[in-house]
């Protein structure tokens, strides 16, 4: 899962907002398709339309770190997904 918070807030959370991946693409707007070329093994898609809080012990190892532009992205589908407009 994804974890969708600045670094900066990492080490003095206690909870993280996470969005659950599927390798199932459905080309929606709240959803950011990650690929080998975001240093992950296969094809994935967040899913910003159940994005989750965690405790952040409940997550692994980092496998990738998302570029600025995949960032951008995730903010724009988190925003469709809460109803905010961004450009």
């Amino acid at each position: 899962m994804p974890i969708l918070i600045r670094d900066s807030a990492m080490e003095v959370l206690n909870l993280v907002t996470v969005a659950p991946i599927t390798s199932a693409i459905r080309s929606i707007p709240t959803e950011v398709v990650l690929t080998e070329e975001d240093d992950l093994p296969n094809t994935f898609a967040p899913n910003c339309d159940s994005l989750q809080t965690v405790p952040k012990g409940n997550i692994g190892d980092r496998i990738s770190h998302l570029t600025t532009r995949k960032m951008k992205e995730a903010a724009k589908a988190i925003s469709f997904e809460l109803g905010c407009d961004v450009d």
